[in-house]
């Protein structure tokens, strides 16, 4: 399976071209570039694994118990998010609890209920952050940790031209258990990079957003990184980088915000011409406060 979904290539319009050494005149080729999003608290309003828990509940993959812990779960996340060690227990309680699904049930579920279930949940910010940088040319990419079942669909609704996610080991079309690539921390940086080389985007020149001290990796590697309602430890990291720091907080319908982008960003071009994962829960830490 691919690391990638939906790739769509353009050119940013908006970026300086390189010029070879006979001088100005000679334009090789306009610098590609692109804007990198993480998901959850960054570009939807909850985490992306724990909104599906209802429909995988629905459809005989977890239990009601699932259901009742990933709302604590969900609650605990938007408070507090999770740090490295959460996250790390994350990938074990993942790895156990999706080992046995049927890959074809579990896309037909998100994309059963994708728009249902995702459309409320999008920030207006960051519907239009994302139409802004299309309008300059640069490609939009959605990097999560969360499964690429769940991931790729929802970066397609957005208007993203690829999804980086994690992806599971697959056999005879059910999930073995074991993680193929933890789309986390460094792995995200790591992933970014590979794409960036393929695509020939120039990193100095792209953009990157995120909320998470986790990410730190994914922000560094471009010229560009702003945070976007930071946990404590990333908005201190912010500040001592002198990094801006955004607050998206209006979440509203893809359908009313995404195809409009922003009067700056319109000026801007008239003058430059999910695997799924974790249905049950965030992480196990969390989980173990709410043992029915």
């Amino acid at each position: 399976m691919s690391l990638y979904a939906g790739a769509v290539t353009t050119s940013d319009p908006a970026a300086a071209v390189r010029h070879t050494a006979d001088g100005p005149d000679s334009v090789a080729s306009p610098i590609r570039t692109a804007a990198f999003f993480d998901l959850d608290k960054t570009v939807i309003a909850k985490s992306s694994t724990l909104a599906f828990s209802k429909p995988f509940f629905s459809q005989g993959l977890i239990n009601r118990r699932a259901v009742l812990k990933s709302s604590y779960a969900q609650f605990l996340f938007l408070m507090s998010g999770a740090d490295h060690d959460q996250m790390d227990r994350m990938r074990s309680y993942i790895t156990n609890m999706c080992a046995g699904w049927d890959v074809e049930q579990v896309k037909s579920i998100v994309g059963e209920t994708l728009h249902e279930i995702v459309n409320p949940l999008v920030f207006a910010e960051a519907a239009e952050l994302i139409a802004d940088h299309k309008l300059c040319g640069r490609d939009v990419v959605v990097v999560s940790a969360s499964g690429e079942e769940i991931v790729a669909p929802i970066a397609r609704a957005l208007g993203a031209t690829h999804a980086m996610a994690t992806r599971m080991v697959v056999e005879n079309g059910k999930y073995t258990g074991d993680i193929a690539f933890y789309c986390y921390g460094e792995g995200k940086a790591e992933a970014i990079r590979a794409l960036a080389a393929r695509e020939g985007y120039a990193l100095e020149h792209c953009y990157a957003y995120s909320d998470s001290i986790t990410d730190l990796p994914m922000l560094l590697s471009v010229g560009h990184p702003t945070v976007v309602n930071p946990d404590r430890a990333l908005r201190k990291e912010a500040g001592a980088r002198g990094w801006p720091v955004r607050t998206f907080s209006k979440p509203v319908s893809l359908r009313d915000r995404l195809p409009a982008p922003s009067t700056a960003a319109v000026a801007t071009s008239a003058a430059v011409g999910v695997s799924a994962l974790a249905a049950g829960a965030l992480t196990y830490s969390l989980l173990r406060r709410f043992a029915f």
